[in-house]
């Protein structure tokens, strides 16, 4: 390779990295918060269409709930009335929905607290709901039939989201839903990921995730998956991460290259990330561009072994880490349990048992882990320090998603709720 090719490869990946430099800490995000505002977690109960409210450290108790699809009527007409629609529902609901319609995938509030803006993957749009009334402001149906993960900037005045079978993320202004630009991923985007200066969106494309091909010799059939780097200004293509080469690299040919959650190291250096089928999770250098460490957890022996019995193609699926960036938190999905990992030794700590946990975000605070548990209905906080559980709090339906966020300090729920 040509030395000035060499240089500008180099040149783009330190760039990223100082871009990727990893989220603003949750305490800072909190103490930047206007007086009449309180910081909150939003939990999206994705199979009843609501989002629970609660405090966002200390004994997390619920502030109030927003009932996302309050326009469902209409958009139920719209489906019935258009075949295609109609098909795309009902496989949504029968595939990745587990036989349930998916109404509430993420959320993020704006920055006044006056809102709340859902993905909601069964009608394939976006909608901002007001808090104060509960009612839609507006609402960007998504290219193809399915929104899916979203991310919000820095500043909190963009959403990406992936329009999962148009193989295309949009970005939207918050306050107004307008589209601010868009861009071409690989097969089924998934995860979105803003790097903390707002310059760069990594999406990660996971293929088809409810096929029965699950076998690795089928691995093939999943579709084309990679990670895609965009300008986060002009939404123009800067990196693809391919993946499958640097896992066939560090001996993984057996793996799948479907990136599922995935976080940032707080100096932006590593990208730690989950992949479907595997019990662990894998360390990304991102200047020198290869898997550098891979942690294996514990496998639950009342787990099955057949993969088609895996949610999703999901083994594990949700990993945060603690703003000091010491410790990850893995949520293990399909083994039923969640634990704390030393990032330095990529020793576990107790595993904590959960019912299906299917996400992991941060405490306001700092302190603690929050896992959703889809299959017990519930939030549980664990403590980053000890790994040990701290409190668990009951939601709605099946929740995925947790994001913090901010509502007026006045808040408890729209009115005549």
């Amino acid at each position: 390779m040509p030395a000035s090719r060499t240089r500008h490869l180099c040149s783009m990946a330190v760039a990223l990295v100082l871009a990727a430099a990893g989220p603003a800490t949750a305490a800072s995000a909190a103490s930047a918060a206007p007086d009449d505002l309180r910081e909150v977690l939003f939990v999206g109960n994705n199979w009843d269409g609501t989002a629970d409210v609660i405090r966002s450290t200390g004994d997390f108790t619920r502030v109030g709930r927003i009932d996302v699809i309050p326009d469902k009527d209409a958009r139920m007409k719209e489906i019935n009335a258009d075949p295609i629609k109609w098909i795309y529902f009902q496989a949504i609901r029968n595939s990745v929905g587990e036989g349930h319609d998916q109404y509430a995938d993420d959320m993020y509030s704006t920055p006044d607290g006056r809102s709340v803006v859902v993905s909601r993957p069964s009608f394939a749009d976006v909608v901002s709901i007001d808090l104060a009334t509960g009612r839609v402001n507006w609402r960007f149906p998504v290219s193809g039939y399915r929104a899916d993960h979203m991310a919000v900037s820095p500043d909190g005045t963009r959403v990406a989201v992936s329009a999962s079978t148009a193989n295309t993320v949009h970005v939207l202004d918050i306050t107004t839903g307008r589209q601010l630009g868009s861009f071409a991923t690989g097969d089924k985007p998934h995860e979105n990921i803003f790097t903390r200066d707002g310059k760069y969106i990594w999406n990660m494309a996971i293929g088809d995730v409810n096929t029965a091909l699950d076998d690795p010799g089928w691995d093939w059939t999943k579709g084309d998956r990679h990670i895609t780097v965009v300008d986060a200004t002009t939404y123009k293509q800067v990196k693809v991460v391919d993946m499958r080469q640097r896992l066939d690299a560090f001996g993984l040919k057996d793996f799948s290259d479907a990136v599922r959650p995935a976080v940032f190291s707080p100096d932006g250096s590593k990208l730690y990330f989950q992949v479907s089928f595997f019990n662990g999770f894998l360390e990304y250098d991102i200047a020198t561009d290869r898997i550098t460490r891979m942690k294996t957890l514990p496998k639950n022996p009342a787990t099955s072994e057949d993969r088609t019995t895996w949610v999703n193609d999901s083994r594990h699926h949700g990993i945060s880490m603690n703003p000091e960036g010491t410790k990850l938190c893995v949520a293990g999905t399909m083994d039923d349990y969640a634990t704390v990992v030393d990032r330095a030794g990529l020793q576990e700590g107790p595993l904590v048992a959960a019912s299906k946990p299917y996400w992991a975000t941060v405490s306001g605070d700092g302190k603690d882990c929050i896992i959703s548990e889809s299959g017990a209905d519930q939030v549980t906080a664990i403590d980053f320090a000890t790994g040990r559980k701290v409190a668990s709090v009951p939601v709605g339906d099946h929740p995925q998603r947790v994001r913090l966020g901010h509502v007026r300090t006045d808040w408890t729920g729209p009115a005549g709720s």
